[in-house]
């Protein structure tokens, strides 16, 4: 057997098997193998893991013996209900750190929340999960379940305490635009990318109004790029505008730990005879250029893109 999949057994083999003894027709290590290389081939739904695993049978047979054959859907979806969904994020974050483990030095790493597409099952609410996202890397590095989008406040710092963020720029959505999350990403040895909305009281009024009507010395001060994309009969132009001129700004705001950039990110979308335009607003703690903050954002913005997860995580 390969090492890998050594390592994968070695490490899920310390969790807790729920079951009673006498319904262990399937031992767990051939549950988790199935699982772990059905979801790998695109499997999206409990009955795909069962169908896959029919198909694969002799292959699974040269790592497990799989004597009762593949378990059904239903026991599938019994046994993972059942499992310490904490130990087994716990086990997981473990195993991909082993192997994975990506120098997250200089890169993105996006903290997106999204609700589990029909994780709704009867009287069990929606799960909602923060993730953690090597941007360029498109590697999960962590997850937090919560049961509403509005625990996201709290779900991201603990996120944090299990992330190693040194020398890497966070994005998070104005959800996230904290001064507590802030300082723990500073406190961690990362920098900031924070989306601004209303919810900071005067800081995102003020940002707006800075870029708005900037004076000759924040004109003088600030940088811009622009970046055009084409396809699909529309075109897409982006301007990002950069600030780093911000004294008058970390004296009205002085909680906002080591804040150094302010951001205008300006999109305009061309279909046709039509055009939409849109400005967001950022804050950060990166001196980056305005060209390294919008690659950035554009990262975040293409995490947040990910169709929502399936079934199969409920």
């Amino acid at each position: 057997m390969k090492q890998e999949e050594m390592d994968f057994l070695d490490v899920f083999g310390r969790l807790d098997d729920p079951r009673i003894e006498r319904k262990k027709l399937h031992p767990m290590p051939e549950i988790l193998l199935l699982t772990l290389c059905a979801v790998i081939c695109g499997a999206e739904s409990w009955n795909d893991i069962e169908e896959f695993g029919k198909a694969k049978l002799d292959f699974l047979r040269q790592y497990r013996p799989y004597q009762n054959g593949i378990p059904s859907d239903d026991t599938l979806r019994r046994f993972f209900r059942a499992i310490d969904a904490s130990q087994f994020q716990r086990l997981f974050v473990q195993w991909i750190r082993a192997w994975l483990s990506p120098d997250v030095t200089n890169k993105v790493v996006a903290i997106d929340g999204k609700t589990l597409r029909g994780s709704h099952d009867s009287d069990v609410l929606p799960i909602h999960l923060v993730s953690a996202f090597a941007s360029e890397a498109g590697i999960v590095l962590g997850q937090i379940k919560t049961q509403e989008k509005s625990n996201e406040i709290t779900a991201i710092p603990e996120l944090l305490d299990w992330l190693d963020v040194r020398g890497a720029t966070v994005t998070i959505d104005a959800m996230g635009c904290q001064k507590a999350i802030a300082e723990k990403i500073i406190d961690k040895g990362g920098d900031y990318l924070l989306a601004l909305k209303g919810n900071q009281g005067n800081l995102h009024d003020d940002v707006r109004l800075h870029f708005e009507h900037p004076d000759v010395s924040s004109l003088a001060n600030m940088t811009m790029t622009e970046t055009y994309d084409k396809g699909h009969g529309r075109i897409e132009v982006r301007r990002c505008r950069v600030s780093k001129a911000i004294d008058w700004l970390k004296q009205r705001h002085p909680e906002w730990h080591k804040l150094t950039s302010i951001v205008a990110i300006d999109s305009e979308r061309h279909m046709g005879d039509a055009v939409a335009k849109e400005t967001r607003y950022f804050i950060s703690s990166k001196a980056a250029t305005a060209e390294q903050l919008l690659a950035a954002v554009r990262l975040h913005w293409g995490i947040e893109s990910v169709p929502q997860a399936h079934k199969l995580a409920a």
